[in-house]
């Protein structure tokens, strides 16, 4: 194997706890593009997360449910640099990973869209997607190139209702923003895009928009991990889900597994006598 930037070891395996439910017995990190093995995150006298297990695949939606002050949060600012874990082992492909920043993160491949979406309002689309590695040529900014590469990047991820790259960010409706910020991601070559509640304050239309866009990145071969409240865009887009419960993943499988009913009951309770496989329950 390659070795890849940032690793601190090649081909590092760790068979899963056999308590875990999201891989079933026997799944090695080397086995996903993204595991987490027993990782917590405490503040001081207050924990955070507990024991947090979780397997993210390659070129699928995995999205992270679970109530208010469950510590999804806190789980995916870890995945993306900005808190250190307190204790647990990450893992890239298989090799263990140290991930303490968010630039650590970044050359992995993991790019994180929060709900804000971190976009400049007064600077165009092409602008926004080149903001801070903007291209040069005879040390002036190369305008042609960026724009180029930035109608590219939303045609092939077959968005449409942008009139122009050119157009200022604050005159795009939110679904627009939100496609904008996605691409961008793309454009970097992340492998893994995280999106913090993408459909929330959305109409009708632009969160079938967004939908549709999560579905073209993992088409993409894309990892896709949303962390949403909605359950029925979660129904209609991950493959695989994961809920948090107090700091901790009380369960997780694939999509098949839950429904409605079992989902919300783990959401409140930290378990179900309604999921549709009793194997996917811690």
């Amino acid at each position: 194997m390659t070795p890849t930037p940032g690793l601190q070891g090649d081909n590092v395996a760790l068979t899963s706890d056999p308590r875990h439910s999201g891989s079933g017995v026997g799944a090695s990190p080397s086995d996903f593009l993204l595991s987490l093995r027993g990782i917590s995150k405490s503040f001081g006298a207050v924990q955070a997360m507990t024991n947090v297990d979780l397997d993210i695949p390659e070129g699928q939606v995995t999205a992270l449910i679970g109530d208010n002050g469950a510590g999804k949060s806190t789980l995916i600012k870890a995945i993306s640099g900005i808190w250190a874990p307190s204790s647990g082992t990450m893992y890239w492909r298989g090799n263990e990973v140290h991930i303490h920043t968010p630039r650590a993160a970044s050359e992995l491949g993991i790019a994180t869209v929060y709900q804000d979406l971190a976009l400049c309002d007064n600077l165009d689309i092409v602008q926004n997607m080149f903001l801070g590695m903007e291209d040069t040529k005879f040390g002036l900014l190369d305008e042609i190139t960026m724009e180029l590469a930035t109608v590219q990047t939303l045609k092939d991820l077959a968005v449409s209702t942008v009139k122009s790259v050119r157009q200022r960010v604050e005159s795009l409706s939110g679904g627009q923003r939100q496609a904008v910020a996605v691409a961008r991601a793309v454009m970097r070559e992340s492998k893994l895009v995280i999106l913090d509640e993408p459909t929330a304050a959305l109409g009708v239309s632009q969160t079938a928009q967004v939908l549709a866009l999560i579905k073209r990145l993992a088409s993409r071969g894309i990892s896709v991990l949303v962390i949403s409240h909605n359950l029925s865009d979660v129904f209609a887009v991950a493959d695989r889900i994961a809920v948090m419960y107090l700091g901790s993943i009380v369960s997780s499988g694939p999509i098949a597994n839950y429904d409605t009913t079992s989902a919300v009951e783990i959401i409140t309770t930290g378990a179900s006598h309604h999921a549709a496989s009793s194997a996917s329950i811690k």
